[in-house]
């Protein structure tokens, strides 16, 4: 059983990764191309994300993942199959072992469908990590010991933000509010103030070139092309960085909810540990430019985005083999 390979895999909305002991092998957009009638896999990953808006209509391409978990079930297994293969290869002698995250405080059903999709996927065992303690271990904090560390993950579907102590979540939430609907309020802000209708792709990348969470003095101007709410035409326009800004403060203010919640549930001794040491803050959407400014204000703790915000969830999946019997167990308490 010696030769049974050990992958951890952070299946995410909008991406997905397998690392293997400290190596990442796969990172590839969770989307897969089909033909409609045949549910017949015709592309997955960045191959299937370019075909997005550009295919016939006997061609779907889906998101299996919605708010981190399973949309289309079938889908999924296909998916994780065709990544699994891709690092085995076509032939699967010696089943590997996964641990996969999961948002923290999805239900019993959804963690089975996770469960039964990577056993379908051809693994022969299947362990589950809620996210932010995989992040936690993925950045080295001391999750063992009896000091509170705090860590908000902030996805492209999902943001999480949870305390962690003995090996444990001590209090946590789940929201939906993360990148895609930062990218959604920005489009909306751009339909009231110029009556122009502009894509998900177009939002994204207003965000990722000239966006902040917080003013800046010297603001950035981007061109974009929409269409005209009216005639339905093309149109273009130009947008600075502090109306990026403006358009992101609801859902960047429904995060801070979040993470106030949290800290309320949390015991005191644990918060005065979490003011000393700060609010690690990872995931795609923490590289917001001013985004641990911005929460350290609105927190009044500071906040540090860490060194691997990316690849931290899964790299802490590929550790937590040695370590997961004590992981198993404080979650079951």
């Amino acid at each position: 059983m010696g030769l049974s390979r050990e992958l951890g895999i952070d299946l995410g909305t909008f991406n997905t990764q397998i690392a293997e002991a400290n190596q990442i092998l796969v990172q590839e957009p969770t989307v897969v191309a089909i033909v409609v009638n045949e549910m017949k896999l015709v592309e997955y990953g960045t191959t299937a994300l370019g075909m997005l808006g550009r295919v016939p209509e006997s061609i779907e391409v889906v998101r299996p993942l919605r708010h981190g978990v399973i949309a289309e079930y079938e889908l999924t297994e296909i998916f994780l199959r065709e990544l699994i293969r891709k690092i085995t290869g076509p032939t699967l002698f010696f089943r590997p072992r996964l641990i996969i995250s999961t948002p923290y405080g999805v239900t019993s059903v959804e963690k089975r469908a996770i469960q039964e999709a990577g056993l379908g996927a051809g693994a022969r065992e299947v362990n589950l990590i809620p996210q932010p303690l995989a992040a936690a271990i993925g950045i080295d904090l001391p999750i063992n010991t009896p000091t509170g560390n705090m860590i908000i993950s902030l996805g492209g579907g999902t943001t999480q933000a949870a305390v962690v102590s003995m090996s444990g979540i001590v209090s946590a939430e789940t929201s939906r509010v993360a990148g895609l609907r930062i990218d959604d309020a920005i489009a909306n802000y751009i339909r009231k103030k110029y009556g122009l209708i502009i894509g998900q792709t177009t939002a994204e990348q207003l965000k990722l070139n000239i966006g902040a969470a917080i003013p800046v003095e010297e603001e950035k101007t981007m061109e974009i092309q929409g269409q005209d709410q009216v005639t339905g035409l093309p149109r273009p326009a130009s947008l600075t960085t502090n109306e990026i800004v403006e358009a992101m403060q609801p859902p960047l203010e429904e995060i801070v909810s979040t993470v106030r919640r949290v800290l309320e549930k949390t015991p005191p001794e644990l918060i005065s540990d979490i003011i000393d040491r700060g609010v690690a803050l990872c995931g795609g959407t923490s590289l917001m430019k001013g985004l641990d400014k911005y929460l350290t204000v609105a927190l009044g703790i500071p906040a540090y985005v860490v060194e691997n915000p990316v690849t931290c969830t899964v790299e802490g999946l590929a550790r937590a083999f040695p370590i997961l019997d004590v992981i198993l167990r404080s979650q079951s308490r």
